[in-house]
This record gives structure tokens, C-alpha cells and sequence, in this order.
């Protein structure tokens, strides 16, 4: 592990100009994607600047019904929060889905919307990889990559995205408040992970010192009808195959709305804005669900060891549509 100068931040906008002010920072909260990343020679950081002090440990009921979360709040006491496990069952679903009760007690909100991909070839500093070394090429193509994505990628970069929650957070539509050198600003999700054209290297839009202070998720009232579904290679503290997040409010026999986001299809979390267009208005009937995974899956790229995400992401948006559906009528 490379020596790096530790700070400790007594407020935000301290933390921001420490980062700031140096050549290579980052930011320090849970730590359990980082110290990984320390330990494995993939991040080399001059300085660290722990950001646990910060008063952003509160979940907040707004007046639209949303939920403010602060960016410090803890993933287990997010999944056992009542008015989330109340409003958004999807959301807490999807942070129990996610990693050991350990990691959870220890992992923060802010920071896993910022955790990187478990690609080997991204994790193995003795690899080439376009997202750790621009230009170095991507193994994964030719290689390794069951667990890569068929949606979102470039010839630079088939890595999928990680987070679980982060799928729930996309289907919801929540926003990433940030406070950065030049002041504070609100990111819509769909617009806060960048798709990796040409410039694998970077996951998101934050710009450098940019710190996450809370994300913000409005109101959905149909998102009380919602479920996360995971499918892996084992039962627990595995990443996702294919996973969904989907939500549904059905009125005699009609979708009148839908909000549906995948995980381990895409190089981000991939809300299905397609599959959503075709079901909107449409019976709640199972002719209904294929032509809505058909239409999202349309574009996949597809390679050889991954192809059957096809079937599998199809099957599970299906099966999640009917067994949503059938649980509105009970």
C-alpha cells in the first residue's frame, strides 16, 4: 500500500478544499470498496480525508412523501428503516441483497453509489484495463467476462456496475445533491454514472472534490407495490447476475404506471425506460411483459459467455410484472 497523508474534516466545506487543494484525494467514510482498492495497488491516493464527523447521518421524511437520505447514513440502518421499508420495500430489499450484515453496518450510502466494478481484470493491477489505465486495452472482451455487461458498453469497456441499491435509487428517479469548489448542485441518478464510451475511466459526472451529501427520492406512492429481485451464483455476498427493481400501479386490468431498473446487465444502473414506454397503458397481462423485455433487450451486445443474460434478464421481468401484478389483485 502506497503512504498516503491522513485529514481529518470537521465540516464540508473543509473536507471539499483539503481534496481540492491536492493533486490526488479522495474521500474516506466506510471505506469498504476503498481499503480494497488501497490494499490491492488500485487506488494510490496522496491524501485521505475522512468524512465521518460530517452531519450526514439522518433519513428525512419530505413533504411530497419522498425521503431525503443523508450520504453518511449507514446501508443497514437505510434497509431497517421503517418509513423506507413502508414507502420503497424495493429499496430495502435491494440493500439487503447487497454484500454481509458486516459490510452493511459499515458501509455508507454516499459511498456506495460511488463503488467501483469487481471487473478481475479492473481489480488485477498486473492486467491491462481502459477504466484503471486509459488505453491499456480490455481483457475482459477476449477473457473472463460471464459477468460483464450486454447493455451500455464501448469497445473501451464492458464492466458492469455494482450497487444494488443504486438500481432501486434509478427506477425511484432520485437525485445526488453534491457540494464541490464551485458550490452545491442537484444530479438527477439517470444522469450522475456516465457510460463508458471513450473514457472508461471515469463513472460518473462529479467533478473533482465534488463531495455527496444526501440523495433525494420523491414521492412515489405506487412504489409501496415494488419488489428487488437478484439472481447470482450464490445466495448471499455475491454480485448480481441479472437483478430488478420494479414497481407498478395497475387500475382494472391497465398499467396507469411502471418504473423498472436493471443491475448486472450494464455498465450502469440501467433504467428500462423502453420496457416502461411499452407497458404504460397497457393490460397487465403476461403478451404485455414479453413485448416490454423484448423491446429493453433489442440492443443488447451480447458475448459469448454472457449471452444468456438475454434470457435470463427477459425471465425475470416477466415472472417479477406477473407476481407484482397478481399481488395488486389480492
Amino acid at each position: 500500500m502506497k503512504p498516503f497523508r491522513y485529514e481529518r474534516a470537521q465540516d464540508a466545506a473543509s473536507a471539499v478544499a483539503l481534496v481540492s487543494q491536492a493533486t490526488h484525494a479522495g474521500y474516506l467514510a466506510g471505506g469498504t470498496n476503498l481499503v480494497d482498492h488501497l490494499k490491492l495497488g488500485v487506488s494510490q491516493p496522496d491524501v485521505l480525508v475522512d468524512i465521518t464527523q460530517l452531519p450526514y447521518d439522518r433519513i428525512e421524511a419530505l413533504p411530497d412523501g419522498g425521503v431525503r437520505i443523508g450520504a453518511l447514513v449507514r446501508n443497514s440502518d437505510l434497509a431497517a428503516d421503517l418509513l423506507i421499508r413502508e414507502k420503497f420495500p424495493f429499496l430495502a430489499q435491494a440493500l439487503l441483497a447487497g454484500a454481509s450484515g458486516q459490510i452493511r453496518n459499515q458501509a455508507t450510502i454516499g459511498g456506495n453509489l460511488l463503488q467501483r466494478t469487481r471487473c478481475v481484470y479492473f481489480q488485477d493491477v498486473t492486467k491491462p484495463c481502459n477504466k484503471r489505465e486509459p488505453g491499456s486495452g480490455c481483457p475482459a472482451r477476449d477473457g473472463y467476462h460471464r459477468s460483464m455487461a450486454i447493455l451500455g458498453t464501448s469497445e473501451a469497456c464492458i464492466a458492469t456496475h455494482p450497487s444494488d441499491m443504486a438500481v432501486a435509487l434509478a427506477a425511484l428517479g432520485a437525485s445526488v445533491h453534491v457540494l464541490g469548489p464551485q458550490g452545491e448542485r442537484d444530479i438527477p441518478l439517470l444522469d450522475f454514472y456516465r457510460l463508458p464510451g471513450d473514457e472508461p475511466q471515469r463513472d460518473t459526472v462529479l467533478e473533482y472534490g465534488e463531495l455527496i451529501t444526501a440523495i433525494e427520492v420523491p414521492g412515489l406512492p405506487f412504489a409501496t407495490s415494488s419488489r428487488y429481485r437478484k439472481v447470482r451464483d450464490r445466495a448471499s455476498y455475491a454480485f448480481a447476475l441479472v437483478s430488478l427493481a420494479a414497481a407498478v400501479d395497475v387500475d382494472q386490468g391497465v398499467i396507469r404506471d411502471v418504473r423498472l431498473a436493471f443491475g448486472g446487465l450494464a455498465t450502469i444502473p440501467w433504467r428500462a425506460q423502453k420496457a416502461e414506454a411499452v407497458l404504460r397503458g397497457a393490460p397487465a397481462a403476461e403478451a404485455s411483459f414479453v413485448q416490454a423485455a423484448e423491446a429493453e433487450l433489442a440492443n443488447a451486445r451480447p458475448l459469448r459467455e454472457n449471452a444468456f443474460k438475454i434470457q435470463l434478464a427477459r425471465n425475470i421481468l416477466i415472472r417479477t410484472l406477473q407476481e407484482l401484478v397478481e399481488g395488486s389483485h389480492s
